[in-house]
């Protein structure tokens, strides 16, 4: 007697989509079948979850064919995805915060009130978790929040969950559970897509497996058919080459008897414990790492932003730490973030104001124009921004000059380390080739850098050293013979071990 054929849930054919001509998913096909749980891997930027808002219906494709339960689907928004089956549960939470964890539950579904509260305590009591009805979103937890949306998707009883990042705030006890839950709607014939960076889990609870990587599908089976090493592989940018001889110049560092620029010790925050590592004079040390990784957390730690729970840091051997941002500017370090529009320029001002916003700040509002003039054009000249005037307002300069200038502003300041947060995002590929010289020059000059960047080859290509962040931890660095594409994907994604070190 012939098996049944699975009943197929969604498909996906050629889907593309293009964001201010920026190409995010180019040509992806894949198929859900009842009972399957495909695990999409890939690194930041690589499509994943643009194409599941494609699916949900919040994004709409620019080409390509949804069809769901064997029929096309048209023009989907939220409403109709929900309408057909298909359920989202994002990695950031999407609550009504003054709402009560009852009143978020029972939000847009038709059922009667009491029966949702019934199957809600069910399913809480399945699970092991522990959300009290009557408590305002608002007091909950991170982790919280993630199960409170987690059970809103259960409690629509979804042909196909997605589940994006379901785990990174969860504990160990509370995963479990959470398996054990997707183990049980397989078993019910629920379809799951399920994104995410562990690739521990990837083994435990799939099927199937996706590795999306700039835009397309790189690889894509059965999960028998993989091992550990085929998916770093298959996330790999197609052809990589390591960077050994370049005009970036990296350098081992002996740094016996030397003291360093940057030490920081047992360092822990919101989103990272017990971190620490060294920067010295004239090196590139980067932080490698996926986006929620805690990078980005470490270095607003470092600067003064974010609250230091305990821990120390020290800048040329004095201790900085928990001092105000001001105060740190002042002790010889600068940051530049990782979103140039919100945090980096000041949009309606001119490029001299930008370049010199600092020295302002330092010497007071009445710095003598001449001064200002002088300084800017030194730096609009070091670093060839491209400007018609001093007096052009910042925002009608290109992406990569917008950059230069916020650099500009933090060399201004004479900084003796500066943090570099993903300095080429967003910007072309002839002003990155210009960022990458001006980080070798100031390299050479004796500036000690700190660069996060989640771009593989980026940091590949400049670091000195590179440590690696994943979940928010820093247990390993990788030293200049260690560098090369598999080690620091390998660290980037957790499965880093000294044993299986492959040297560049």
């Amino acid at each position: 007697m012939m098996m049944e054929a699975p009943r197929n849930l969604v498909r996906l054919e050629n889907i593309r989509k293009t964001f201010n001509r920026n190409i995010v998913l180019e040509g992806v096909s894949l198929e859900l079948n009842e009972s399957e749980v495909i695990s999409i891997i890939g690194g930041n930027g690589a499509g994943k979850s643009t194409l599941m808002k494609i699916l949900t219906g919040i994004y709409q494709a620019d080409e390509g064919v949804i069809e769901i339960a064997g029929k096309t689907a048209d023009h989907l928004n939220p409403f109709s995805a929900h309408e057909r089956g298909i359920y989202l549960v994002p990695q950031e939470p999407l609550l009504f915060p003054n709402m009560t964890v009852e009143q978020n539950l029972t939000i847009g579904l038709s059922k009667d009130k009491q029966e949702v509260k019934k199957e809600s305590i069910k399913l809480m009591k399945e699970l092991g978790w522990n959300l009290e009805l009557n408590r305002l979103a608002v007091t909950l937890s991170i982790a919280e929040q993630q199960q409170l949306e987690i059970i809103k998707g259960l409690l629509r009883k979804s042909n196909v969950l997605i589940l994006d990042e379901p785990t990174s705030t969860l504990t160990f006890s509370e995963t479990e559970s959470l398996f054990r839950v997707i183990e049980q709607l397989k078993n019910n014939g629920v379809g799951i897509f399920y994104i995410t960076h562990r690739l521990d889990e990837v083994f435990q609870i799939s099927t199937h497996a996706v590795i999306l990587r700039d835009g397309k599908v790189a690889l894509k089976g059965k999960i028998e058919e993989f091992t550990k090493d085929i998916l770093i592989q298959g996330l790999l940018p197609a052809g990589h080459e390591t960077h050994d001889e370049d005009s970036f110049k990296r350098k081992g560092f002996d740094h016996i008897g030397e003291e360093p620029i940057l030490k920081v010790e047992n360092l822990c925050g919101d989103g990272f414990k017990n971190i620490s590592f060294e920067v010295f004079k004239g090196e590139v040390v980067g932080l490698a790492g996926l986006v929620g990784s805690g990078r980005t957390e470490i270095a607003e730690a470092i600067y003064g932003i974010n609250l230091i729970e305990s821990g120390k840091v020290y800048l040329d051997g004095k201790d900085i730490t928990k001092l105000s941002v001001r105060d740190t500017v002042d002790s010889g370090l600068a940051y530049i973030p990782e979103d140039r529009f919100l945090n980096g320029i000041f949009s309606i001002t001119s490029v001299r104001n930008n370049i010199t916003a600092q020295i302002i700040k330092r010497h007071g509002f009445f710095t003598k124009k001449k001064v200002e003039e002088q300084v800017a054009n030194q730096y609009i000249e070091r670093l060839r921004i491209k400007v018609n005037s001093q007096e052009d307002e910042i925002k009608s300069l290109s992406g990569g000059n917008q950059q230069k200038a916020v650099i500009a502003r933090a060399l201004s300041m004479n900084p003796r380390l500066i943090i570099m947060d993903e300095p080429t995002r967003g910007i072309d590929a002839a002003a990155r080739g210009d960022i990458y010289s001006i980080l070798t020059e100031l390299k050479n000059q004796g500036f000690s850098i700190l660069l996060i960047s989640s771009d593989l080859e980026e940091i590949e290509r400049i670091s000195d050293r590179i440590y690696a962040v994943y979940q928010g931890t820093c247990d390993v660095c990788l030293s200049l013979d260690q560098i090369n594409a598999v080690n620091v994907m390998k660290a980037a994604f957790g499965t880093f071990k000294g044993s299986d070190m492959t040297h560049a």
